[in-house]
């Protein structure tokens, strides 16, 4: 009996944990809905969409290629590109798994990791087990997926004027990300202003017109990275004071 209440007891403590993110997610993703519908998706496709995916930018970016009939390659790298800090924080929160945690559920932690999750789990003080995990995860796929379908069924009965208002929300919450960070590294104002110039130089001269939109912003994002690391590249010294 102890074993499995000490499992219920794990999985409500994860799920506690995972409300407040649940509802900073609905209504982003409400936004999310709105412009996905707005855009001529159908809402369940817009709700399938953010219960497999779970992400933020790199869903809003992948929805902005697929509805400007970007090409599957586009679709595929700069999701990718977008999301490979998730397997650096998957990477990171393995250190932190108990022993009894299975390989089979490890995959299902590797679908739910978010920004907002791997910083509540990552700053557990003990071992994080699988009903912790399974309880930390739920809600916020709940919230995300909820927050889709209400923004998509609501996009339906919507003003256009209010709908395409509702789409600044997007730019809201990447300003929101960025700028705190930014008053407190230069090099994080210097990745974000490179990127800035070298998606303007790409759309904006002539030489660059036959790279199409989706390419623009992998091009500007690895640029813009990579000069950012080759610059100003992280001592081993600054990862501990980090940690």
């Amino acid at each position: 009996m102890f074993p499995l209440k000490r499992t219920m007891n794990d999985f409500w403590y994860g799920w506690k944990r995972g409300i407040p993110i649940a509802l900073g997610y609905l209504s982003v993703s409400f936004t999310f809905g709105v412009k996905a519908v707005h855009g001529g998706m159908p809402v369940w496709i817009a709700v399938i969409m953010s219960f497999t995916n779970l992400t933020s930018a790199g869903q809003f970016a992948g929805t902005n290629l697929i509805l400007a009939g970007g090409t599957w390659i586009e679709l595929a790298l700069t999701t990718f590109i977008i999301n490979l800090r998730y397997m650096l924080m998957s990477l990171a929160l393995s250190q932190k798994l108990s022993a009894s945690v299975k390989r089979k559920s490890c995959l299902l932690f590797g679908y739910g990791i978010t920004d907002e999750i791997f910083a509540v789990a990552s700053g557990e003080e003990r071992q994080i087990t699988a009903p912790y995990m399974y309880g930390l995860i739920s809600m916020p796929v709940l919230g995300w997926t909820m927050g889709t379908l209400l923004g998509g069924v609501a996009s339906g009965i919507m003003p256009e004027l209010l709908a395409n208002a509702m789409e600044l929300g997007l730019y809201a919450m990447f300003i929101a990300i960025i700028v705190p960070p930014a008053r407190k590294n230069r090099a994080i104002v210097f990745v974000i202003v490179l990127a800035v110039l070298v998606e303007c130089i790409l759309y904006y001269l002539p030489v660059f017109s036959g790279i199409s939109g989706g390419f623009q912003v992998i091009l500007a994002t690895v640029i813009a990275a990579g000069a950012g690391a080759f610059l100003y590249p992280v001592s081993p010294c600054e990862e501990a004071v980090n940690e």
